[in-house]
């Protein structure tokens, strides 16, 4: 069907072969990243397109995040003179880079850069470049120039090679040019000119290449390609219409019609070269070329690299070791307003100045940097600590008191060797329950004393080890709960001490009632305890957690206790208990009694609340797994004073002095009193 005429416009009438000057940006802009180049000046014509260049391309690099320190436009080498900006631009800049744009004022241009004495750079060219003079090549040696992709048509070198006069008698330039490069010319073509005849076979092939350059066809290609486009979508023309239409409506067929077969060309050339069209443009091929100045001042071209497109994107492929860069640059190139920042440090931009420079600061104590040139440092995650250069992250050594330690087996020991003596005391009073000392001041408060000592030295034991949610639960319940039972049970035994004194007096209270007070007395202060521990368990219980910020690279395992503040009634409840007992026993202290505990409780009481005051500020000034080795050691003193001021002297008396443990000494001690 034939289109209507809405659709002749509905394609491109206009197919470009030679790609323009933005795809040449986009090249610039991927060889300036593939080096690392961010610091760049521009040099362009003092012309309408030279400015225009100037202006889209700075902006073009600056979206990319490449910086330009300056952008000038020269005139030509007697305007550099004359144009201060332009030569202290130049000739003061740090960059190592310029970008030159060239057409045909290029000669001037070059001859500009090159009047500015001890100039150190490397130059990318692209436009319109030609360069002939020797002056030329000195100043832009080790440079890079971007240009058409030189294509390969065949059979015409050799064409050009076997050209002569005679093959093309009526062409004038032609032999023009064979009698300036032969000095005369073929004698069939004589007539009487003022030309000398050729005595011998003359051919271009033994002409020095630089004359006439028959390997670099690039605007030749062009057309070449323009051609063989043509020629193709014709032929898909023809084979389109072949079959439906007819002789006389061909004859009717507009050009315009061909668009949606060039539209869609990709063909590859006889020479293997690829052809195709992306609305109406070529796809972008580039060559890049190392301008090299040899030692015997001739120039050299060197293709080092292509830039193409083929529908996926602009793709550099770069022979880098290939590159002869300027006698000035023992290496490649840096072009760096500031130097890279290391991992470990992050980037700081200048205030007011541009993106591209900056300085480099070490990143905060907990955070990294793994990469060059990071905006940010970051933390790690709470199970890892930065490395000393803050360039990595590495595991967190997980702290707490465990059996491992020297400082947690050695509180094991103390706690197993306590223990072992108290259950030694016990089975030497249950040995002797039927003696005097054991039956005074009341044996059963004595053996739950014992008992509860017992119990108090294996507590730290739920201290040492890896916190778990069990532990944590009951560790501080448990010690709290026998504590208060071993107080109340000192409490019960300082009340019968001074019950039994006032039960000798007329109208006193009897045996039974004083034995009753004092277990009454040991439930109700036991209870107080328990019951504030299961308030604590269903409000705020403790529970596990790891703490990063108590230790450099540690992470400290250990229980939180919920509520500090219910951490703390317990240690004030069973401190209050242990205040109330030593001053009942320091005022019963003097009471007459054959053996008179009070004495022994006071001095245990003076010695249990010692520990326990000083706990306090020592526990709060400690962290980690010092914090609980403090209240271990608290538990083993206090528990230490009280086995030790009460237990002791009678276990002397049973075992060292028996003869002071029967009921006759007894009597006689008595009636001294």
């Amino acid at each position: 069907m034939r289109p209507s005429f809405k659709n002749k416009f509905q394609f491109p009438s206009f197919f470009s072969t030679v790609p323009d000057v933005k795809d040449q940006f986009a090249t610039i802009i991927l060889l300036l990243k593939h080096f690392g180049w961010n610091w760049v000046g521009i040099v362009t014509t003092d012309d309408e397109d030279g400015q225009k260049v100037n202006t889209e391309l700075k902006t073009l690099l600056i979206q990319n995040k490449i910086c330009v320190e300056f952008a000038v436009t020269l005139a030509d080498h007697y305007y550099i003179k004359k144009s201060e900006k332009a030569y202290r631009s130049l000739s003061q800049s740090t960059c190592s880079i310029v970008i030159l744009y060239g057409n045909a004022k290029t000669d001037d241009l070059i001859q500009a850069v090159n009047d500015i004495p001890a100039l150190r750079k490397t130059f990318i060219l692209f436009g319109a470049f030609q360069i002939y003079t020797y002056k030329s090549i000195i100043v832009l040696n080790g440079s890079l120039l971007i240009h058409l992709h030189r294509g390969n048509i065949p059979g015409l070198k050799d064409y050009l090679l076997d050209i002569n006069p005679e093959k093309y008698p009526d062409n004038p330039m032609l032999l023009n040019a064979w009698a300036n490069q032969f000095f005369c010319i073929p004698k069939s073509l004589l007539n009487d000119s003022d030309y000398v005849a050729c005595t011998e076979s003359y051919s271009l092939r033994s002409v020095d290449p630089s004359y006439y350059d028959v390997e670099n066809f690039r605007y030749t290609f062009s057309v070449y390609s323009a051609v063989y486009a043509l020629a193709y979508g014709l032929h898909d023309v023809y084979l389109h219409k072949k079959m439906e239409i007819t002789e006389t409506r061909t004859q009717n067929w507009q050009p315009w019609q061909m668009n949606r077969y060039l539209r869609r060309t990709h063909i590859a050339t006889k020479g293997g070269e690829e052809i195709q069209f992306n609305e109406g443009k070529v796809s972008s091929r580039f060559d890049l070329l190392n301008i090299v100045f040899t030692p015997n001042k001739s120039l050299s071209m060197i293709t080092v690299g292509y830039f193409y497109n083929y529908g996926k994107g602009l793709k550099l492929q770069l022979n880098e070791s290939a590159i002869q860069w300027n006698p000035k640059f023992s290496q490649t190139p840096r072009s760096l307003c500031s130097e890279s920042c290391l991992p470990g440090y992050q980037k700081h931009q200048h205030k007011g100045g541009q993106p591209c420079c900056h300085h480099c600061v070490p990143c905060p104590e907990n955070e990294i940097t793994n990469k060059r040139d990071m905006e940010r440092c970051y933390k790690c995650p709470e199970d890892q600590w930065p490395n000393e250069r803050r360039d990595s992250c590495i595991q967190r050594t997980i702290e707490f008191l465990s059996y491992g330690d020297t400082l947690g087996v050695s509180l094991m020991f103390m706690a197993l060797i306590f223990c072992f003596g108290t259950i030694i005391m016990f089975g030497i009073f249950v040995k002797h329950k039927d003696t005097p000392i054991v039956k005074a001041n009341n044996r059963t408060f004595s053996f739950i004393l014992l008992i509860s000592l017992i119990l108090s030295f294996l507590c730290p034991l739920l201290f040492i080890g890896r916190p778990t949610k069990i532990s944590c639960l009951l560790r501080q319940a448990v010690f709290g709960t026998i504590f208060s039972v071993a107080v109340s049970s000192v409490l019960a035994k300082t009340v019968t001490v001074v019950l039994a004194f006032n039960v000798t007096r007329p109208n006193s209270i009897n045996k039974c009632m004083m034995k009753q007070f004092s277990v009454f007395l040991l439930i109700i202060c036991s209870s107080g305890q328990l019951v504030i521990c299961v308030f604590w368990f269903v409000f705020s219980p403790p529970f596990p957690e790891y703490d990063t910020q108590v230790e450099v690279g540690k992470i400290i395992l250990q229980c939180n206790e919920g509520s500090v503040t219910a951490f703390y009634i317990v240690i004030g409840y069973m401190g209050c208990l242990a205040v109330f007992s030593f001053i009942v026993a320091f005022l019963a202290r003097k009471l007459p009694d054959t053996f008179n505990e009070a004495q022994y409780i006071t001095f245990s009481m003076l010695v249990f609340c010692s520990v326990w005051i000083s706990f306090i500020p020592a526990y709060l000034s400690t962290k980690g797994r010092y914090m609980v080795a403090v209240e271990v050691f608290a538990i083993l003193s206090s528990s230490a004073g009280l086995l030790g001021c009460i237990f002791i002297p009678k276990c002397y008396i049973i075992l060292m002095r028996p003869e002071l443990n029967v009921k006759a000494t007894v009597a006689q001690r008595k009636a001294l009193q």
